[in-house]
């Protein structure tokens, strides 16, 4: 017979109670503990946590063995399936990383967008470190609050501190389009990054990125094209531009407003279709009905034969001036 069939002592009608009833009601209270802690934290658990909400060492192991919990880190686990988002992963790292870890440095940089993928092992900062397997964990005794914050749900340096911790790993190009892109999604101000400088000594990074300071009122450049031109400028003398300024109704690359002169910095795979072609002229067009010329200059001609451009440049600049 079944486990629920009658006894011939029992009486009809009267239900029975199930033996597994108390300790299924316990389990049933645990698991929604526990599925209410991990779903605040991506579906991941600690094992502090665990043992916070009553469950032993070998309640744990044996949640394990039979795949309620997959473990990820030492003293880290999905609860219920292994995640394949990047997002639970590099928050399993941070938690994994004690108390006070938070994303950084590489894996910092993708979380911000500023790199495109994620590469392992996930990189963590905290004050101390903690040996985990699987994780590349940075000792930091000057990340303060100010340097940390909270972005889709992970403790993560801040967009400054995250370009600084990057700044060594990056070419002059890079940290440019970094910089720049932090800025045109509105999670960096060159406030911020001249207050995160004004913290520490000078460093090799420090100095880099103190260039990016240098000047407040320039607009985030959107393209690497529009950062060699600047580079080029400084290193050639020539006057200070404005960065995608409006000038007649158009958003210009470069803007010298004195002479009325705009600059756009062309390269082929930036302008290669007839739609392309037709709206550039047409802008031309525009700006120099309101009296602004345009110069395009491309990035070819700045690498192989910038001494020439500069000249040149410089002679159309003097020539406007003179005119004006």
């Amino acid at each position: 017979m079944g486990a629920w069939a009658l006894s011939s002592t029992e009486t009809p009608g009267v239900a029975l109670r199930n033996p597994y009833t108390t300790e299924e009601s316990e389990h049933g209270l645990i698991d929604r503990a526990i599925a209410a802690v991990a779903g605040r934290q991506q579906g991941m658990i600690t094992t502090p946590q665990l043992l916070a909400l009553g469950l032993s060492e070998c309640a744990i192991a044996y949640r394990v063995r039979v795949g309620r919990l997959h473990r990820l880190y030492r003293g880290v686990y999905a609860v219920g399936h292994v995640p394949v988002s990047p997002h639970a992963r590099a928050l399993a790292a941070v938690l994994a990383g004690g108390p006070d870890a938070v994303l950084s440095h590489g894996s910092a940089a993708t979380l911000w967008g500023i790199a495109k993928h994620w590469r392992p092992p996930f990189e963590v900062t905290a004050p101390t470190q903690r040996r985990k397997r699987g994780l590349r964990e940075h000792r930091s005794k000057t990340l303060t609050p100010r340097d940390i914050t909270v972005h889709f749900g992970i403790p993560v340096t801040s967009p400054a501190r995250t370009v600084l911790d990057n700044a060594e790993r990056l070419t002059d190009a890079a940290l440019a389009r970094a910089v720049n892109d932090l800025r045109h999604k509105g999670y960096l101000s060159l406030a911020d990054l001249a207050e995160l400088l004004g913290r520490h000594h000078e460093t090799r990074a420090t100095k880099r990125l103190r260039k990016h300071i240098a000047h407040p009122e320039r607009a985030p450049t959107r393209s690497e094209l529009e950062d060699a031109f600047l580079d080029f400028a400084e290193r050639y003398d020539l006057p200070e531009p404005q960065v995608n300024a409006r000038v007649a109704g158009h958003e210009a690359d470069i803007f010298f407003p004195d002479q009325k002169l705009v600059v756009e910095v062309d390269s082929w795979e930036y302008h290669s279709s007839r739609e392309q072609f037709e709206s550039d002229r047409n802008r031309d067009a525009d700006l120099l009905a309101a009296a602004v010329a345009t110069v395009r200059v491309t990035c070819e001609r700045m690498e192989l034969t910038p001494a020439r451009e500069a000249d040149r440049l410089r002679a159309i600049l003097t020539a406007r001036t003179s005119w004006r």
